[in-house]
């Protein structure tokens, strides 16, 4: 591990490419960050791109894949920016809270790692403002996605994608019904014949698996 500290080092971070469709730079900005001026790095650059290679490729390239572009509102947070932000009441939870969530590069207290995206489909968030329900959304992504957890919000159906080792794969939102849609580890309780009968018409699902790409961002490839 190497910390980041000058600005060549940040550039080769950022060009870390993390899977098919994305790289590193793509997550680190923050308009907490941006507005405050903080520096919005890596204590951990390694555990980091760990976690982060695989919300991307497991989570994030599917919905590429399958709806076209994504816009990611907000994704990794540093503990300096994230502990800034719940201070301040700018929406971040707990440092201890966002340990493999927003912070990446911390493992939860129970040693897992993992990464979160805050994320919107444009595709769907057409539909939803023209009043089509979140939770098509949610269960299609519950189905078909190895996610921990996913959070719905109210603007254009933005929703917190969160990937982790070991996963509780619970859904909540803050549009109603608001609360919890599937407690963690629990059975959803619409069956699988009316989830899929909500998701009916979205596009053909194309979870496609490539190779892990090699990761190297402490030096340029020859």
């Amino acid at each position: 591990m190497r910390a980041i500290t000058s600005f060549d080092l940040l550039e080769r971070l950022g060009r870390t490419r993390l899977s098919r469709h994305f790289f590193l730079r793509d997550f680190l900005y923050s308009e907490i960050a941006n507005f405050h001026v903080l520096p919005n790095l890596p204590d951990d650059p390694d555990l980091m791109i760990a976690a982060g290679s695989r919300l991307a490729t497991e989570c994030l390239d599917p919905l590429v894949e399958t709806f076209g572009p994504i816009a990611i509102r907000s994704s990794y947070r540093s503990v300096l920016v994230n502990a800034f932000g719940n201070e301040r009441g700018l929406n971040c939870a707990r440092n201890e809270a966002s340990y493999a969530g927003h912070i990446w590069d911390r493992r939860d207290a129970a040693g897992r790692m993992g990464a979160t995206a805050c994320i919107v489909i444009p595709w769907f968030a057409d539909q939803y403002e023209r009043g089509r329900d979140w939770r098509d959304l949610a269960w299609w992504l519950h189905d078909h996605l190895p996610h921990s957890g996913l959070q719905f919000f109210p603007v254009r159906a933005a929703f917190n994608l969160t990937w982790r080792e070991d996963p509780v794969r619970e859904i909540a939102s803050f549009i109603a019904p608001r609360g919890k849609l599937l407690a963690a580890a629990a059975d959803p309780r619409e069956d699988a014949e009316t989830r899929t009968a909500r998701y009916a018409d979205f596009p053909p699902f194309r979870g496609i698996c490539y190779p892990p790409l090699p990761v190297s961002w402490q030096k340029d490839p020859e």
